[in-house]
C-alpha cells in the first residue's frame, strides 16, 4: 500500500510539474563558461582590484534577496518594524516554488525567524510572506527594493520579483550587474546584521524540526568568509556573492552566470585569495580571522542578544540552486524515509538468504559426490 501510494505522488509530480512551470516566461540562457561577469573590490574604499565584463546585465536569481534584506534592515533601523513582529503566512506565501520551508497559511512566525529562513534556506515562501507583510504586496514591496536601488546609485538594475525565481507569464525577468551587486553588498558589510543572517551555515526552524542549511560552501571552505548569498536557476546560471574579512582587511567578491556550480566555487575563492593578494591584510592583525558561525537552535540557544530592540519576547525561534534540492517537508518525511528503507532492507535480506541458501545446497550436494565413492 505504502508503495503503491509513493509510486501514484511520484507520477502526479511528474505529470503536474511542467503545467506548474508552463506560466513562466521564457528566459533565454545567458550563462557562461567560467562565468558572465566577475568582480572584486575593497570593501572599506571600494577599490576595483579585479574586474571582467562587470557591467553586463545578468539574472541575479536568489541572489536578489540581498535587495530585500537591505530593505528589511532599512526598516528595522527605522523602527517601523520589529524582529518579533508576527507574520502571517499567505496563501500566495505558501504556493510559491523552489527553495522553501514550506509555509502554510495557519501559520505565522517572528520577522527574524523569516529573515533567518530568507537567507539560510533562500526560502522563496518567506520572501513573499516578508514582503507581503512590509510593502502591503509584493508589488509594494518591489516598488521599495527599485527604489532603494536607485538611491544607492544602482543604475543597471531592475526587479521584478521578491525572490528571484525564473519570471512569471507576462512579467519581465529580474536584472542587475556585477558591478551594481557590490555596491549593495558593500553597503550590507557596513551591517553586522547583514553578516549575522548570511553567514549563518544552519539553523532550525519551527522549533528545529526543519534544519536549513546554507548554499554558500565558501563559509566552511574559506577562512574569513563570513556572508552574502548564493543564487541560481537555468538561464541565470550559478551566481554569488562573497565576502571574507582578513586582518582587518575585507573583500567583496561577485561571479555571476556560470554554467557550473564547482567552477562558480572555486572562481569566487579564487577571487577573494587574488583580493588578499592585492590588499593584504595589516600585520598586526593577521590572526584576526572571522569564523562563520551556525546559528543556535531551540536545544542550545544562549543568550546573545538580538541587533534590533523588540517589542515583546518571542514566541518561535530566531533563526540555493534556487529549485533544486528541496527538503523535505518537515515533520512528514520521516515516516515514509523510515518504511522505504525497512522495505529495502527487507528485499535486501531476502536476496542474500536466497543467494547462501542456494550456496549452501551446492556445496553440499559437492561434498555428498565427493565422499560418494568413498563409501
Amino acid at each position: 500500500m505504502l508503495f503503491r501510494s509513493i509510486t501514484l505522488c511520484t507520477l502526479a509530480l511528474l505529470l503536474l510539474s511542467p503545467f506548474a512551470w508552463a506560466a513562466r516566461t521564457p528566459v533565454s540562457s545567458i550563462s557562461q563558461d567560467p562565468y558572465v561577469s566577475a568582480l572584486v573590490i575593497e570593501a572599506d574604499s571600494g577599490k576595483t582590484l579585479f574586474e571582467s565584463n562587470a557591467d553586463a546585465k545578468v539574472y541575479p536569481a536568489s541572489v536578489l534577496k540581498l535587495m530585500d534584506l537591505y530593505v528589511i534592515l532599512d526598516r528595522l533601523e527605522q523602527g517601523a518594524l520589529k524582529l518579533d513582529d508576527m507574520v502571517q503566512v499567505t496563501p500566495e506565501a505558501s504556493k510559491t516554488g523552489g527553495s522553501q520551508v514550506y509555509l502554510d497559511p495557519k501559520e505565522q512566525f517572528p520577522v527574524e525567524d523569516l529573515i533567518y529562513a530568507l537567507m539560510v534556506q533562500s526560502a522563496n515562501d518567506a520572501a513573499v510572506a516578508l514582503a507581503t507583510h512590509i510593502g502591503g504586496s509584493k508589488e509594494g514591496f518591489i516598488a521599495l527594493m527599485n527604489q532603494k536601488a536607485q538611491a544607492l546609485g544602482m543604475k543597471n538594475s531592475r526587479f521584478h520579483s521578491v525572490h528571484g525565481l525564473p519570471p512569471s507569464d507576462g512579467i519581465e525577468p529580474d536584472v542587475t550587474t556585477a558591478r551594481d551587486l557590490a555596491i549593495l553588498c558593500r553597503e550590507l558589510a557596513k551591517r553586522p546584521e547583514a553578516l549575522k543572517y548570511t553567514g549563518t551555515q544552519s539553523k532550525g526552524f519551527r522549533g528545529d524540526k526543519f534544519i536549513m542549511r546554507n548554499h554558500n560552501i565558501l563559509l566552511t571552505q574559506v577562512a574569513g568568509c563570513d556572508g552574502f548569498k548564493t543564487g541560481y536557476y537555468e538561464a541565470a546560471g550559478f551566481s554569488i556573492a562573497a565576502t571574507a574579512k582578513k586582518g582587518g582587511v575585507r573583500i567583496i567578491t561577485l561571479v555571476m552566470g556560470s554554467k557550473d556550480r564547482k567552477v562558480r566555487d572555486a572562481k569566487a575563492m579564487e577571487l577573494l585569495a587574488k583580493g588578499f593578494t592585492i590588499v593584504p591584510p595589516k600585520p598586526e592583525l593577521a590572526g584576526a580571522v572571522v569564523k562563520p558561525t551556525t546559528a543556535p537552535t531551540a536545544a542550545t540557544a544562549g543568550s546573545a542578544p538580538p541587533s534590533f530592540a523588540t517589542s515583546a519576547p518571542t514566541t518561535g525561534d530566531g533563526v540555493d540552486q534556487q529549485v533544486a534540492d528541496k527538503p523535505a517537508k518537515a515533520g512528514k518525511s520521516g515516516w515514509g524515509t523510515f518504511f522505504i528503507g525497512l522495505g529495502v532492507g527487507f528485499l535486501v535480506f531476502l536476496g542474500m538468504f536466497v543467494i547462501v541458501g542456494f550456496l549452501m545446497k551446492r556445496r553440499s550436494g559437492g561434498v555428498r559426490s565427493k565422499y560418494k565413492n568413498r563409501e
